[in-house]
């Protein structure tokens, strides 16, 4: 039995893309999708990365003898789109799911940054989720990865509460200091949540230096890889490789090699023997925790600083987040499922990513995700449709008091 692990997980989400919303909408038309964008843009990556992706994995892991294994988080937004849109993506994700070498992580249901802000919910969204994965692929998720690895102490403790034992989360260097991300560690408020860090060094080898032909190391073959991996775990327990799923084959195009080397790398690791592949709940079992991590300020993946800001760095950003939130307490009193639904949407981090200024170090990331030719353009839009989604809030709540007035009235 090798006595290091490699720990791959994949994120997979698609948002709920909002149409051209303009003021003249506001109160006339409640449709705020744009569905031909989010239809197209959903089965070109099905066809470049999710299919193929997932045969190849598949592939590998039979190849393996299930030695090969993996584990995934898919948003509810991005299932919704699968179930619309492309249903054999469904049936990929259960045919990886029926051979017990894929580990499916819980998260929030609609990718949102509602642990910022709404421990309900939070909460609400993370049990949403769950129930998802339960239904569509016949397994219990036991551990969690909360939007873009967001966390701190008392998120993590948070999390514990819901019933999990384990969360992902980023090796930030400003947290980390002298320590390694290759090793299991605790929540310093509660060390029963035990954590796994990115590596991001060798996480972005993969996810965004694989095919710049002008990076040093360039190419990337899967036993030059291995060497890099065996270095940095010399005197470690685990190496966790966190990426995006659209990593294949939509970020790194095919023609890159991408596939080629991830169709290499798991016979390449596991003939060298230094590694195991392990799942983030396998992770845990395998190892004990060598530390509590003390992190008070949230952090994230995103860019340079891994913090917050890409998604509440700026006065757009802050104001849009925090009026959709302050919808929340007369939504719980309306209760209606539509609007339920479009509340969730209206969550997705995406569109505050948008509205993101930080066109410095990784202005170019940005401008890869961002359908929008501006900022404002994306907080002008978003506000509109959250005016509407405002007037539709009131009128409820306002017909809620008629009717108990009118009970009120027939009860005397």
């Amino acid at each position: 039995m090798a006595n290091k692990s490699i720990c791959l997980y994949f994120q997979v989400h698609q948002p709920c893309r909002l149409r051209l919303y303009r003021f003249f909408d506001i109160g006339k038309d409640s449709h705020y999708y744009d569905d031909f964008a989010n239809r197209t843009i959903l089965r070109r990556v099905a066809q470049r990365c999710y299919l193929p992706m997932n045969a190849l994995l598949l592939q590998e892991i039979k190849a393996s003898k299930g030695k090969f294994r993996v584990a995934f988080s898919i948003s509810g937004s991005a299932l919704e789109q699968f179930k619309r849109f492309a249903p054999e993506v469904i049936e990929s994700f259960r045919a990886l799911a029926a051979t017990g070498a894929v580990e499916f992580l819980a998260e929030t249901y609609n990718h949102s940054l509602a642990s910022l802000k709404s421990e309900s919910e939070f909460s609400h969204q993370v049990l949403k989720h769950k129930a998802a994965i339960e239904d569509l692929f016949g397994v219990t998720p036991t551990a969690f990865r909360n939007t873009e690895l967001i966390y701190s102490d008392s998120i993590g403790e948070e999390v514990l509460n819901l019933g999990f034992k384990t969360m992902l989360t980023e090796g930030a260097r400003h947290i980390m200091g002298w320590k390694s991300p290759n090793f299991v560690y605790s929540n310093a408020l509660n060390p029963k949540l035990k954590l796994l860090l990115r590596n991001y060094s060798l996480s972005d080898d993969i996810a965004f230096r694989f095919s710049n032909k002008g990076w040093e190391m360039w190419p990337l073959t899967a036993e030059k890889y291995l060497g890099w991996v065996k270095e940095s775990a010399k005197d470690d327990d685990v190496v966790n490789l966190f990426m995006d799923y659209e990593t294949f084959g939509e970020h790194q195009s095919a023609d890159s090699g991408i596939f080629e080397f991830m169709k290499a790398l798991p016979g390449v690791v596991l003939k060298d023997g230094t590694f195991d592949f392990a799942t983030p709940s396998e992770v845990v079992k395998k190892y004990k925790a060598v530390a509590d991590l003390e992190v008070v300020d949230p952090i994230s993946w995103a860019d340079e600083e891994r913090d917050v800001t890409a998604w509440l760095g700026n006065e757009l950003q802050q104001e849009a987040f925090n009026k959709v939130y302050a919808m929340t307490e007369k939504l719980s009193i309306v209760n209606s499922p539509e609007l339920w639904e479009d509340f969730g949407h209206l969550q997705e981090s995406d569109h505050f990513y948008y509205m993101c200024t930080k066109f410095f170090s990784d202005g170019e990331v940005h401008k890869y995700f961002n359908p929008y030719d501006t900022p404002y353009e994306a907080f002008i839009n978003y506000m509109n449709v959250l005016s509407d989604f405002q007037i539709r809030l009131d009128e409820a709540r306002a017909a809620l008091d008629v009717k108990e007035l009118a009970e009120k009235e027939l009860g005397k």
